[in-house]
């Protein structure tokens, strides 16, 4: 099964150029962006991309203690730990910059958006692949895990807070904890302009269960209080304690007959 057609192994554009398209990428998904001078002086993950542009190619030309320092003083900076082995498509755009953690192995296509939070890590001490591979489009929430040799396919969304250790295919929506596919492949999740910012926008299944199950208390409340107003009302029609009553009162008067 084909998930991408990754594009980060094609030959190395100029620094130059994955520059102004990494920071360009941040007005189309940042509303808060407002210019230029903004964005380079105050967006700490756009620093992160900056620094690993440069230990990234570094890291190829076999300086690989000065390409470790450089992504050292990238974590210092920014709180972002991208390894300077990773590699990483155009328009890579960090929101927040906080907490990122990007492995060695680790591929990620282009047009690919983390928030704060997110864990590319692997499962296994090998040096082999062991850090996953997203594909194009891909959107990962605040805090999201994706661990392990794992493969998530064009257009992928993963919520917040999610663990994801299982492939996911292209156009789907993975939560929760382990991750499981709320949303199936069909319709592309992203907006005609590319980038879909909507990872907020996730069905809730365990929420739509607790909704389901206090619905259904409610009608079987219902019911029961209906059920004791019939019981109530049957009692006080009912001629049983009239008739114990009467008969009561007549057993003296037979008893003293008897006498």
């Amino acid at each position: 099964m084909m998930f991408f057609s990754p594009q980060v192994s094609s030959p190395t554009p100029s620094l130059w150029l994955e520059w102004h398209e990494d920071v360009g990428c941040v007005f189309a998904r940042d509303p808060a962006a407002r210019n230029l001078v903004e964005v380079l002086l105050a967006y700490p993950g756009v620093h992160a991309v900056i620094l690993y542009r440069i230990s990234h190619r570094l890291w190829l030309a076999d300086w690989k203690l000065t390409a470790r320092l450089l992504a050292a003083f990238t974590r210092w900076l920014t709180n972002v730990d991208i390894h300077p082995g990773a590699c990483i498509g155009k328009r890579f755009f960090i929101d927040h910059g906080a907490g990122v953690v990007i492995g060695e192995t680790a591929e990620i296509g282009n047009d690919v958006t983390l928030y704060h939070g997110v864990t590319l890590g692997g499962t296994s001490w090998n040096q082999a692949k062991r850090h996953p591979t997203l594909g194009d489009n891909v959107l990962v929430g605040a805090g999201a895990k994706i661990l392990g040799n794992i493969k998530l396919g064009n257009n992928v969304r993963v919520g917040a807070n999610s663990v994801v250790v299982k492939d996911v295919p292209p156009c789907c929506t993975v939560i929760g904890i382990p991750g499981r596919i709320i949303q199936t492949k069909g319709l592309k999740i992203q907006d005609p302009r590319g980038i879909d910012l909507d990872h907020h926008l996730l069905s809730d299944p365990i929420g739509k269960a607790i909704n389901c199950l206090s619905e259904r208390l409610d009608q079987l409340e219902e019911k029961q209080q209906q059920f004791r107003v019939n019981v109530t009302e049957s009692c006080n029609q009912c001629d049983a304690e009239s008739v114990c009553h009467s008969e009561e009162h007549d057993m003296p008067k037979r008893a003293a007959g008897g006498q």
